[in-house]
């Protein structure tokens, strides 16, 4: 055999104990695993690997990432490799890069420049799902890309493609025309289909189109992602909405960074997942991701009420541009509530510039925006509208939103999986893209106590693999792919902080991926053993 990893305390990804137990691994597989004490002979193999005391795993999935562009740019990818994630899922909060013609591209790129960049140093020489994952499989050369990757069909996306940015009904044949590319981008190989239901355009789809997307989705196996209408003002509202489109499409659903924030909704994530049991118990196929930390993460444009950005980033920029609209974007930030910042009016103290793409508004990085306006002697909003318009949109933040209670119970609930919803953009980008399945680890597992260790393993790998529908990854068993990690469950943490969120973890020396090497010794190899993991139903 290609490889034994002797003498390790296999956490196998299923919920129950772990235990002490050689593992060998040949052909990119698990091929046999020998627990201590067992009759017959112990495996061996051309390379043994002693563990010495430390756990394995499977490797981790990333639920919510936003590396559709680094996977192609950055062969080291150590923010993901790092950690333990050995599969991410793209795609996510309704915007992305397939299915696109050359006018969507360009539109979606400018969009989404806060989490991804402008990409122009990306060579976008695909137009659909299945082309975007074919390019992630011949990535550098042939090589491939760091680690593995599935992909959701961007609703947000599908809508500029098939109607625009005009906040209307679809018309009978864009609705036809919509649920062709989603159709399309199942048959190619997506594994659902995400929304960004705070987020232009995507917002503007009403529940009677929203249902029959899904019910395309539902048709090919694959479950519904939204970042839906409000987590904070209306929020249990717009779970209950996400719950009752998906029922009545018969779609599964998978609900995205799924909390409960605001001072509004203070303590009330016991509201939210007695709704969830209410709903599972009746039947009803749902499962959710968070990230261990309270700050959100977004841009600043999407706090803007959605009619501010009706047409497009240069809509809104000349928008910002005119006095009289731009006092009316500042009236229902601050005192209606606008719906891009989820009916609560803005706190200026709580938002963070995290990144800009000017160079000459780095002076602005790291500081609220209320800080840096009072330096100014002006107010908020002419700070906030100044970073609007030299920056095109590009900002990003952190919201300083969230309630550390709230996380700690959803992180409980019986169908929660971990993601990231790392932005890897900015000069301050929020630590969760480097440090969130460490944290859960080594912070909220070991020093909390909220979650056993093998309880926290299991949230993290069978349960989102189950979800993927990937029958081979998610657990340590015979005939399974050798995706796995080795990290030590005393020292296992996250380096990165939201002084330094791009300091790698500690605690993880070794991630494999189809067997091969990815992070040995605690070291990132040159290995690109990361490939597109596709729809087991198309």
């Amino acid at each position: 055999m290609d490889l034994v990893i002797r003498d390790a305390r296999v956490i196998d990804g299923g919920g129950g104990p772990s235990f002490r137990a050689d593992v060998a691994v040949d052909g990119g597989r698990i091929a046999a695993i020998h627990p201590e004490g067992s009759p017959g002979r112990r495996p061996t193999a051309r390379r043994a690997l002693e563990a010495d005391g430390l756990a394995l795993a499977p490797g981790f999935i990333d639920m919510h990432a936003h590396s559709d562009l680094a996977l192609l740019r950055d062969p080291d990818h150590s923010a993901k490799a790092a950690q333990g994630v050995t599969l991410e899922v793209l795609g996510q909060d309704g915007l992305s890069y397939a299915p696109v013609d050359d006018r969507t591209l360009a539109e979606v790129r400018r969009t989404i420049a806060g989490w991804n960049g402008n990409g122009d140093d990306v060579d976008f020489d695909w137009r659909t799902v299945g082309e975007y994952l074919d390019r992630l499989d011949r990535n550098f050369g042939g090589e491939g890309i760091a680690v593995n990757a599935a992909y959701l069909v961007p609703q947000g996306t599908v809508r500029m493609y098939a109607v625009g940015w005009e906040d209307r009904p679809a018309t009978a044949a864009e609705l036809d025309r919509m649920r062709e590319l989603v159709a399309q981008g199942m048959r190619e190989g997506a594994v659902g289909m995400s929304s960004g239901l705070t987020y232009t355009p995507g917002m503007y789809a009403d529940d009677a189109e929203l249902t029959e997307l899904c019910r395309v989705v539902a048709d090919h196996g694959g479950y519904w992602c939204p970042h839906h209408r409000s987590y904070g003002a209306g929020a249990l509202e717009a779970y209950e909405e996400m719950v009752r489109v998906t029922r009545k499409a018969g779609c599964a659903l998978h609900l995205a960074h799924a909390t409960m924030n605001f001072g509004v909704n203070e303590g009330r994530a016991p509201e939210l997942l007695d709704l969830l049991d209410r709903a599972l118990d009746e039947g009803a196929d749902i499962s959710l991701d968070t990230y261990p930390y309270t700050p959100g993460c977004t841009t600043l444009v999407a706090m803007l009420p959605s009619w501010a950005s009706e047409g497009g980033p240069e809509a809104t920029l000349a928008r910002l541009a005119d006095p009289a609209t731009a006092a009316r974007m500042r009236h229902d930030l601050e005192v209606t509530g606008s719906d891009g910042c989820h009916g609560v009016p803005i706190d200026w103290d709580t938002i963070e510039i995290s990144g800009v793409t000017s160079p000459a508004l780095a002076g602005y990085v790291g500081r609220t925006v209320a800080a840096s306006a009072r330096e100014r002697a002006e107010e908020p909003w002419a700070t906030a509208r100044r970073l609007l318009t030299e920056d095109r949109l590009g900002s990003t933040i952190l919201q300083h939103v969230g309630h550390e209670e709230n996380v700690r119970r959803i992180m409980r609930h019986r169908v929660h999986t971990g993601g990231s919803d790392g932005i890897l953009r900015g000069d301050k980008p929020h630590p969760r893209a480097y440090g969130t399945f460490p944290h859960y680890l080594g912070r909220y597992a070991r020093e909390l106590g909220v979650l056993t260790l093998e309880e926290c393993v299991a949230h993290l790998t069978s349960r989102p693999a189950a979800r993927l529908r990937l029958s081979d990854r998610g657990l340590v068993r015979d005939g399974y792919r050798a995706d796995l990690v080795l990290f030590d469950p005393s020292t296992v943490a996250a380096g990165s902080t939201f002084e330094a969120p791009r300091t790698l973890p500690v605690g993880i020396p070794h991630v494999l991926i189809d067997g091969r090497f990815v992070v040995e010794d605690g070291r990132r190899t040159q290995v690109l053993a990361g490939r597109s993991v596709r729809s087991a139903t198309r």
